[in-house]
This record gives structure tokens, sequence and C-alpha cells, in this order.
């Protein structure tokens, strides 16, 4: 799991209200902290965060940058089940990603070093994406509707020659996003 830290707090009403979670590093279960996994609202005090809606770091992934998330609806969730959370692994400011249509980096591919709101308008032909190399020092946000909509996934600094290496539920994804880490 990730190294780095930040400061995110939960809490179990909407508008910052109720009972709350305060974490700093790796959170694999929010009930082992006492804490139901009902939230409501976020307050990210700095660093980049996944949050998952299952505890151990499984299910959908939501990722939250430094600011304030009054209701689960502006994070993209569709309800307020969240069970584990953990700090993005930020280790500069350089970014650069390349996909492929094939896994084990087979087929097409194309590298990005900005944010692309929709891949076939860039020039991906494809319709899906199977492997991913991240190099540099920054982290990426993988989504499987274009402008940056619909299910998320993280991925850092590494290679991930199928979907299945970083929780992909489908290979389709449409938009990408460089993640930045504000502390």
């Amino acid at each position: 799991m990730s190294q780095y830290s930040g400061k995110i707090i939960f809490y179990e009403g909407k508008y910052f209200t109720g009972r709350k979670l305060e974490v700093t590093g790796d959170c694999d279960n929010f009930q082992d902290r006492g804490f139901m996994n009902r939230v409501n609202s976020i307050s990210v005090q700095s660093g980049a965060w996944i949050c998952y809606d299952h505890p151990d770091f499984r299910g959908q992934q939501y990722v939250l940058e430094h600011g304030e998330y009054p209701d689960f609806f502006r994070w993209n969730a569709h309800n307020d089940h969240m069970g584990s959370c953990r700090p993005v692994g930020m280790h500069g400011e350089h970014y650069r990603i390349e996909i492929f249509e094939g896994s084990q980096f087979g087929g097409q591919s194309m590298e990005f070093t900005e944010d692309c709101s929709f891949l076939q308008g860039r020039g991906w032909s494809k319709n899906c994406v199977n492997a991913v190399k991240v190099y540099g020092d920054g982290a990426w946000v993988l989504y499987e509707e274009p402008n940056y909509r619909g299910r998320m996934y993280v991925v850092e600094r590494g290679e991930y020659r199928s979907f299945n290496e970083w929780q992909g539920q489908s290979t389709n994804i449409q938009s990408l996003r460089r993640i930045i880490n504000y502390f």
C-alpha cells in the first residue's frame, strides 16, 4: 500500500455533520475504527485519496483531491456506502502514461502527458484499453466514459499488463486525467 499520507475526514451526515472519522494513512476497514460505512460528506484536508465502497481496498473506486464534498453525488457516488481508503502514491510532478489496445502491451499504443477528455477524439481508434504503463512521478485516473465520467480506476507508477491488474471491470476506457496532489 501507499507510503504517502495526507488527511481526509469522513462524515456520516451531509454537509459535514454527524459522527466523523479522520484518516491520515491507509485505512482498510472503517468499521474497525468504530465508524459504520455510511459516508455522506468528505473533507480532503491534504493529499489525494482513493476511496473504496468496500473494506480491504475493494469495490468501486473514487478519487478525491483537496477540497470539500458536501454530499456523495459530488464524488460521483450512487449511494453513501464507503468502506476503506488510502492516499495516492505520488512521487513528484512528471506525468506520462502509455495505453495499449492489447494485454501484455500488445497492439496499438498511445502516450499522454496531459489530461484527455475523449480518447477517440485524440486519435485512439480502438474502444478498449487492456494494458497501461505509468512512467515518471504521477498517478492517473482512467474513466469508462468521456469527459471524466463513469467508473474510475487509479493507476500509479508501474506496469499493468491487463485491466485486471488495475481492478478494471471493463476495458472500455474513454478518458483519462492526471491526479494532482495538493498538500
